[in-house]
């Protein structure tokens, strides 16, 4: 599928059930009951295969659908997994070109099926992610954002593997951390979690992702088996197996 006339169709994966929707509401009220001021909330993980992007594209649908204007920005401009997930064979003009003064801001910001949902693709691989994403342009774009929408949900790389994350979270008002349970041990977490302390970001919260609901599977049983095959050469196998 190509994005035709600024339009993003969402297609919903009808495998996900009762559990997996009660979920993202808490999720999304948690949110509400975390206090005024929460406008830019950016979501990572310690490690790829974590179910971080599902989670986070997930909760900016919900949220478009009960909570106002959402813009949704795909900001792992490193190795994204969101465009082929929308099925997307061509994508359009995307952020790192917008970071790179190679788009305007309108070339990039697109539409989609779903009412109040804007959202901004990752654009092409860039050679220095870091450097844009924590560039006056990119400060910019987050600040014009906070006029235009009531909410901005950031999806960033994990913070365990490369530090993007923790400059886009100078830029933002919370965090939420997306960590696969039985996986990532404590130690680990714990460390990613400091990260994000010293970049000045308050932490929301954070989700344990993939946990086993007995008898009923878990809302999350289909994520992230496609994600090692896109993150996994890429960030190379960084040890967090240590429980």
């Amino acid at each position: 599928m190509a994005i035709q006339n600024g339009f993003i169709q969402i297609i919903q994966d009808e495998k996900r059930d009762y559990q997996y929707e009660e979920a993202m509401k808490t999720l999304r009220t948690n949110i509400q009951f975390s206090g005024n001021g929460l406008k830019v909330i950016m979501l990572t993980s310690t490690m790829p295969d974590e179910g971080k992007s599902e989670t986070s594209s997930q909760l900016a649908i919900s949220m478009a659908q009960t909570e106002g204007r959402v813009l949704f920005i795909d900001a792992d401009i490193r190795k994204s997994v969101l465009v082929n997930r929308l099925g997307i064979d061509k994508p359009g003009k995307g952020l790192s070109e917008y970071l790179s003064g190679q788009c305007s801001l309108d070339e990039c910001l697109y539409e989609t099926n779903v009412e109040n949902l804007h959202m901004i693709l990752t654009g092409p691989v860039a050679p220095n992610p870091s450097e844009l994403l924590g560039s006056d342009r990119f400060k910019k774009l987050i600040a014009k954002a906070r006029e235009t929408y009531d909410y901005v949900l950031i999806d960033c790389p994990p913070l365990g593997s490369v530090i993007d994350a923790a400059i886009v979270a100078s830029a933002a008002d919370g965090a939420i951390l997306v960590i696969e349970s039985d996986v990532i041990s404590r130690r680990f977490a714990l460390n990613v979690k400091q990260q994000l302390e010293r970049s000045g970001c308050r932490i929301l919260g954070a989700v344990l992702n993939k946990v086993e609901m007995e008898g009923k599977g878990y809302y999350g049983h289909y994520y992230g088996k496609y994600y090692k095959k896109y993150y996994g050469k890429y960030y190379g196998d960084k040890e967090h197996e240590e429980k």
